[in-house]
């Protein structure tokens, strides 16, 4: 029976009826002594005896797990389905799957996955919520989104731990992205009063004006790599704007947007805000479905294409952010200090690189090329520690998957194998082979024929240029089929406003990198998405223009 005791700092977790349970408060949970062998759980919130926990458990008794009680207590207590204002079991038994810590490699927890039913569902409860949602008054949509985003601030280190040991970013870098979601709810929910139509001159018999109007169900598919983020702050316009919203979270790290389900459950009326799980049958159901009436996407140009081609059947609209292969262009005269900084935080490595914004293939001039490269690369062995990520002394996690891990790898060996020079980095970490670690990896003498010079790695994998033509520069950097960001360095005016007209890409920075101001349309070019979004456009494209002519006669 030693696999129920509580130790000090570990408190015991069940599988059960398709959910995990845990009590509350946590120290009720009694320590488990051999006469006591029936007697598991005692309290209030958990009363199975091992028997019935036996009988009644989707899984085997293997998967009675423990957790430090740091992270039990901010577990959601739901792992199921949330649409119309409640919790609903997927209509299939063996809809649960497992979740990870990519840190470790170990299974979590186990989260519903919604089928195309169960989405369906969540489709038409939102459907039904249209209408009331639609006529609510602007300023009582707006003292809502006000409200969750007091929510959302307030229990910031709660999210963002969720987050690190599902995704593996380290929790203290992750506790701003709570901060970033509350600040878009906060920014949409002031611009309520700005949708407005317009009056348009006629002659003395009448008078032309404009309404916006909501579009109905909008679908919102967000990616793995900031999921609490993704999930609060992209809710925020297409709700400012009257519409309803099925979220659908990223698979792989569904935690923290089962838990802001929570938070956010009774703010806002049923069926207006749903959270379901899922994989590709609930993704395609929320392209095809006609009763969607927008969907939106952050995730890779596959993902991409596939939504694009099952919305075309109902002509949804579409808000796409996918992949980029971003360049950070570094001229002679660019100030060495603010670019070796430049390049060391702009791959965020933080992540593991695991960012459609990071600028991955750094152009050096010739004449500052080997310096350059010498600091960033001290830089980055000292600045980024694969550790814990729980610890708010770590400073780089690990990627995703085991899959994102071979994908790492296999760039690595393809770049080297086709003539990279690797200048650091390259492997797993000695220290760190049991998750999904990867070393910050720094490639120089990259030709842009090879494959790390084309396609996106999503992993800390950084590729550096030589160049001193200046035309032939620009040749490469816009030579792929992504546009989303890019960044220039240079301490001359005209150079840099030259160089940012040259871009092919939707965002660049001069002198700067990664940072995303709110009402700074944000979004690519290409293959790299469709839209703006983070401002006054993005909420302007959940509605749509009804023009009136009014007669006076």
């Amino acid at each position: 029976m030693d696999v129920f005791r509580r130790r000090q700092d570990v408190t015991l977790v069940a599988f059960s009826m398709g959910q995990w349970t845990y009590p509350s408060p946590l120290s009720r949970i009694r320590q488990v002594k051999p006469a006591q062998a029936l007697e598991v759980f005692t309290s209030p919130d958990v009363a199975f005896t091992l028997s019935q926990l036996t009988e009644r458990s989707t899984v085997a008794m293997g998967s009675i797990v423990e957790m430090p009680s740091h992270i039990a207590k901010v577990m959601p207590k739901h792992y199921s389905l949330y649409y119309n204002g409640t919790w609903h079991e997927p209509e299939k038994d063996d809809a649960y799957f497992d979740t990870f810590n990519p840190a470790t490699g170990e299974a979590i927890t186990k989260v519903a996955q919604a089928t195309a039913g169960d989405t369906e569902a969540a489709i038409e409860a939102a459907h039904a919520a249209f209408p009331a949602w639609r006529d609510t008054h602007p300023e009582q949509r707006r003292a809502l989104l006000h409200k969750a985003a007091s929510i959302v601030r307030s229990k910031a280190r709660e999210l963002a731990l969720l987050d690190s040991i599902n995704t593996g970013n380290p929790f203290k870098e992750m506790i701003p992205d709570a901060h970033t979601a509350a600040d878009a709810l906060d920014y949409f929910a002031g611009l309520i009063p700005m949708l407005k139509g317009e009056t348009i001159p006629q002659a003395e018999d009448g008078f032309h004006y404009t309404l916006r109007e909501p579009l109905g169900v909008v679908a919102r598919i967000v990616a793995y790599n900031h999921p609490l983020m993704f999930c609060a702050q992209k809710v925020a316009a297409p709700l400012a704007a009257g519409n309803t919203v099925v979220m659908k979270p990223a698979e792989q790290a569904p935690l923290s947007a089962l838990y802001l389900a929570e938070l956010l459950d009774g703010v806002f009326p049923p069926g207006v805000l749903s959270f379901v799980n899922g994989g590709v049958d609930c993704g395609v159901t929320l392209s095809t479905h006609p009763l969607v009436k927008m969907i939106t996407l952050i995730g890779s140009v596959p993902t991409g294409k596939a939504i694009y081609r099952g919305a075309s059947a109902t002509l949804k609209p579409l808000l796409f952010e996918l992949g980029g292969k971003n360049a950070l262009v570094a001229y002679p005269d660019a100030d060495l200090d603010k670019l070796v900084d430049g390049m060391t935080r702009g791959m965020n490595y933080l992540w593991a690189g695991q960012s459609c914004g990071s600028t991955s293939r750094v152009f050096l001039h010739e004449s500052l090329h080997d310096r350059v490269l010498d600091r960033v690369t001290n830089n980055v062995q000292k600045a980024f520690v694969a550790g814990d990520p729980t610890d708010e002394k770590t400073t780089m996690g690990p990627v995703i998957s085991p899959a994102a891990l071979d994908r790492v790898k296999s760039f690595c060996k393809d770049a080297i194998a086709e003539g990279a020079r690797l200048v650091t980095g390259g492997k797993q970490p000695e220290h760190m082979k049991k998750g999904y670690f990867f070393e910050p990896t720094i490639f120089a003498d990259v030709d842009p024929s090879m494959r790390v010079a084309r396609e996106e790695v999503f992993g800390p994998v950084m590729s550096v240029f030589k160049w001193n033509d200046e035309d032939d520069l620009w040749k490469t950097v816009n030579g792929t089929n992504y546009g989303l960001t890019g960044a220039v360095y240079t301490r001359d005016l005209k150079t840099a406003q030259r160089a940012v007209k040259r871009f092919e890409c939707g965002y660049v920075w001069v002198n700067n990198v990664a940072k995303h101001y709110l009402n700074m349309p944000f979004g690519g070019q290409k293959n790299s998405g469709l839209g703006r979004e983070e401002c006054f456009d993005e909420l302007l494209s959940f509605t749509q223009l009804k023009a009136v002519n009014m007669s006076l006669d």
